[in-house]
């Protein structure tokens, strides 16, 4: 089994050592600036590195991209003219949902197969075990491939892109905790209660992820006004701690929105989809609540 590889920065050198090492072919590189380790391990394997695409992808029964999400598409549609019928394009860049399925829709009018795999962690902290999500009708095959170096793989029903959307929404879940940790940790530490706090989140810790977010949904439209003005009392602690409260601002307008919402109509009933229906619905409006 050959494959190509188009970048060859941290992502695209990890997954092709990786692949060579569990007995795949690499039989090309297309990378304009190829760096010194980059340089070794191709000279090691008799790979030749590529200044840009050409018949030598045909050679390939994947092709491997790793460059930057913002030029992916172009990538892509550079690429797949030189592959040969049936091959697999996979897409492991940070490309947008929409420049997946644009991507996609090109691999299947030249009669190609795109799948979009999306790295869900730190590839230079965990290598090839970082976990991947695969989108595409090929990414068992996709999947079984990198399972065979050690990857964690999930296949995510759907076209390509929907890879690429569960990264995002992964992203907003854990990006967001990460900004309210900050914010929270700094205010605690400032006090002089940063041990005393986690002592008072254990009840949290303990408790299932999946619960703990319908949780949160189904009780947030009630206690909106309430809760909203916990997190105003919330962020004059941080301010009295010499702490700006970026992210509680943004906590305080949504809880802002939902308030001002359920003023407008009834709550719903007390099941989560219920809830994400009222609450898609509220988050759709226009003139939303603002906190200086």
């Amino acid at each position: 089994m050959k494959f190509a590889l188009i970048g060859g920065g941290v992502v695209g050198s990890c997954y092709a050592k990786g692949l060579v090492e569990g007995g795949l072919i690499l039989c090309g590189v297309w990378d304009i600036e190829p760096s010194e380790p980059l340089q070794a391990f191709t000279a090691a394997n008799g790979v030749k590195i590529h200044g840009a695409p050409g018949a030598w992808l045909g050679d390939a029964d994947y092709v491997l991209s790793a460059v930057f999400g913002s030029a992916s598409f172009d990538v892509a549609r550079q690429a797949l003219p030189f592959m040969k019928e049936g091959a697999v394009y996979v897409d492991m860049t940070t490309a947008t949902p929409e420049a997946m399925a644009q991507a996609s829709e090109l691999a299947g009018d030249s009669g190609l197969h795109f799948v979009d795999v999306a790295i869900t962690g730190a590839v230079n902290m965990r290598g090839v075990k970082t976990p991947l999500l695969c989108a595409g009708e090929r990414a068992d095959m996709v999947a079984n491939l990198f399972s065979g170096i050690g990857a964690p793989v999930k296949i995510v029903d759907g076209p390509p892109g929907n890879a690429a959307r569960l990264k995002l929404l992964r992203s907003i879940f854990s990006k967001g905790l990460e900004a309210l940790t900050i914010e929270c940790l700094a205010t605690a530490e400032v006090s002089g209660l940063r041990a005393q706090l986690h002592e008072v989140l254990l009840d949290i810790d303990q408790t299932p992820l999946q619960a703990l977010m319908e949780t949160l949904v189904t009780t947030h439209i009630e206690h909106a006004g309430r809760r909203r003005d916990e997190v105003m009392e919330a962020r004059q602690l941080m301010r009295a701690n010499g702490i700006e409260p970026l992210v509680l601002a943004a906590v305080q307008a949504l809880f802002e929105r939902s308030a001002d919402a359920l003023k407008r109509g009834g709550a719903p009933g007390g099941h989560p989809d219920a809830a994400l229906e009222w609450l898609v619905r509220s988050a759709s409006a226009r003139g939303e609540a603002r906190v200086d």
